[in-house]
């Protein structure tokens, strides 16, 4: 463990990562308690998998034209605002056809990331780092794009805290008091695509959705107020991001594996557990 702390201070990389995983877990604790009482997390999990097309085109034209900006992030950032709108206007114009565009863009983003990044030119792609997340290779842009949109997040849902809770609990009387939920929804779908970006870094693709919705999940196996299952879940937030940087860090390996794995089986102890509710 001590090697660890030593390597924090001598290290960048590991001081980044250490950075990127504290911030991550404030939001994944947050919008992880939204998505989970809203029961959205399977629109979650196709924006997080359609993400990959935004992130392979990002690399192949930003490599093939030579454009220093059109980074990974930024193709993880615009597709994911994109899949997340799509789904929001067929949820509320045609909610029958809502499974279909959801399979349809999980599908579609996921061969076109994976077509995009073998015809990059170039270097290989580690197309390993997108699907399973390595936060050790986290560098000093990527933390001022975790702050930047941690911010961003953070402050949407500090102005529209009440509204958005209406949303998740109640859409019909939040409708009846003069709330657009149509358009809050909205809102928390952009939210959910920007902490999905955020994940991707850390657990990666395919295990971004545990992520964000564990945390959550297992709060509110024993707390019903909205608040105190944020609170709990940025508490897990940390100690699983931290304790599975650590781990890797010894055992050299990724890091999201460990998290998720850490995670769920948490999660299948509190059905051990009696649940008192608060």
């Amino acid at each position: 463990m001590s090697e660890f702390f030593e390597a924090v201070q001598t290290i960048p990389l590991i001081r980044y990562a250490l950075l990127a995983g504290l911030v991550s877990s404030l939001i994944f604790g947050v919008v992880g308690s939204f998505v989970v009482t809203r029961r959205i997390g399977y629109i979650a999990a196709a924006i997080a998998h359609g993400m990959l097309g935004g992130i392979g085109a990002a690399i192949y034209f930003g490599r093939t034209y030579d454009i220093p900006w059109l980074t990974p992030t930024f193709g993880a950032v615009v597709s994911s605002l994109l899949f997340a709108g799509i789904i929001g206007w067929v949820s509320l114009r045609s909610r029958d056809r809502e499974d279909t565009i959801i399979g349809a863009i999980w599908a579609f983003g996921m061969a076109a990331g994976v077509l995009f990044i073998q015809y990059t030119p170039g270097k290989n792609v580690n197309l390993e780092s997108f699907l399973l997340g390595n936060i050790l290779l986290t560098s000093k842009s990527d933390v001022i794009a975790t702050v930047t949109l941690g911010v961003i997040v953070l402050t949407l849902v500090a102005l529209f805290y009440h509204k958005l809770v209406a949303v998740c609990f109640d859409e019909e009387f939040a409708r009846l008091r003069g709330v657009s939920s149509h358009i809050y929804f909205l809102l928390l779908l952009i939210i959910t695509a920007l902490s999905m970006v955020l994940l991707v870094r850390v657990a990666g693709i395919v295990l971004s959705l545990a992520l964000l919705v564990l945390p959550a999940a297992t709060a509110s196996r024993f707390f019903r107020r909205l608040w105190l299952i944020i609170l709990v879940s940025i508490v897990l937030s940390l100690i699983y991001n931290t304790g599975g940087l650590m781990l890797s860090f010894q055992l050299d390996t990724l890091t999201g594996p460990f998290i998720v794995i850490v995670a769920s089986v948490v999660y299948g102890l509190t059905f051990l557990v009696k649940r008192k509710g608060m």
